[in-house]
């Protein structure tokens, strides 16, 4: 089928060539030529994308080019992010024809495999399966200030964090934007509640999947669909100093946590590889980019492991880091791993920890442990499905 935007771009090019070669071209006929040009090379991307990819406006382009009226969109828009719908049957205002468009294109999601349910504090965890077979896992967290839910952004992760289930395996695929949207369009509709806050922070680095990212913030947070606020979203990364800077150039409002995790260079490489290549003066220097251009301070998450970097020491030399900073560290003792001999520091250690951080007018939080009887560390459950999954 010719749809309306083929058939005027030969007439285009058509014209453009009898300008060349006659005359000088006219600058108004050069530039609208050059704009439906663009439109198609657009198009053409736009179609690579799953319906739950799109963007409004890029969905709006897929409809026009299929033959559809434009308010289409909208109504496929809110089914799909409105109301999370994971069928394009369930669209009961779509026509059939359209809804057959809609399932050619696809629409990339999640289905359950498993979930648990922490007996502390009602965390829950689920293991989902990705249309290709791979698995990646979520947490559902209710607090007195709404329900929070951590997400993954990628399956595995290459990272290396030494403490980090997650990273055991390596990486096997970013996630589409798609794929991370449906892990809080999944948990939405498995347990009937409202989520008000996202944390990207499971597996994988969120930044090593830069552009799905980007467009998975937009989409969530548009107010036809979800239309969750970006302050109440939090993007982790363990120090990808590049595109922290870029992040910084987006102009959104989100909340951005650096995994720090030690005050020094030497401490910082026996924990994350990434340190090898950038330093802590590097993320000092970005992070403070970041504040400038943002006005949002940064979360700096320090994991606390036994004798490694929980000691009066590290807590002081960390305190004249961030004394400039504008910044709030988050202090996480540490999940073990039974692959790796990193253990949890002792409450006492965690408290002087912080006391010490407090009395230099350091902003600091110990973060509350969830679902610790649910493998509720990164990448546990996924680990311990892929080695036994035959059982599941």
């Amino acid at each position: 089928m010719m749809h309306a935007m083929d058939s005027l771009l030969p007439g285009f090019i058509k014209a453009a060539g009898q300008n060349e070669e006659y005359e000088k071209p006219d600058i108004r006929e050069r530039q609208n030529y050059q704009r439906m040009k663009k439109m198609l090379t657009d198009l053409e991307e736009i179609k690579k994308l799953d319906i739950r990819s799109m963007l409004f406006e890029e969905l709006e382009a897929w409809v026009k080019d299929i033959g559809q009226p434009a308010f289409r969109a909208k109504q496929i828009f809110e089914w799909v992010h409105k109301k999370g719908v994971a069928d394009a049957d369930a669209m009961t205002n779509v026509p059939k024809n359209l809804q057959e468009e809609i399932k050619k294109q696809g629409m990339y999601g999640v289905e359950e495999i498993t979930r648990y349910v922490s007996k502390q504090d009602g965390t829950n965890k689920f293991l989902f399966r990705l249309s290709d077979g791979n698995v990646l896992e979520s947490v559902f967290m209710r607090y007195k200030h709404g329900n929070s839910v951590c997400i993954s952004s990628q399956v595995g992760c290459r990272m290396g964090c030494r403490f980090c289930a997650s990273t055991i395996g390596g990486l096997v695929r970013n996630l589409e934007a798609s794929e991370m949207l449906d892990q809080v369009y999944a948990m939405e509709r498995i347990l009937g509640e409202r989520v008000s806050n996202i944390v990207v922070m499971g597996t994988g680095e969120p930044l090593d999947n830069y552009d799905n990212l980007i467009r998975f913030i937009h989409l969530i947070n548009d107010e036809r669909g979800k239309n969750i606020s970006q302050r109440n979203i939090t993007v982790s990364s363990c120090g990808l100093v590049p595109q922290i800077k870029k992040l910084a150039e987006e102009g959104l409002a989100i909340t951005f946590a650096l995994s720090l995790h030690s005050p020094t260079d030497e401490d910082r490489r026996k924990l994350l590889p990434i340190a090898n290549k950038y330093s802590v003066s590097e993320l000092m220097e970005v992070c403070r980019y970041y504040f400038e251009k943002t006005g949002r301070r940064v979360t700096f998450e320090y994991s606390l492991v036994k004798d490694e970097n929980d000691t009066p020491e590290h807590a002081r030399k960390l305190a004249e880091l961030l004394k400039d900073m504008h910044g709030h560290v988050n202090l996480i003792p540490v999940n073990p791993i039974k692959e790796r001999n990193y253990c949890r520091s002792l409450s006492d250690s965690v408290e002087k920890f912080k006391y010490i951080l407090e009395k230099n007018q350091i902003n600091v939080t110990i973060r509350r442990s969830m679902g610790r009887d649910i493998d509720a560390a990164c990448g546990q459950l996924r680990r311990n499905y892929e080695e036994t999954k035959d059982t599941f």
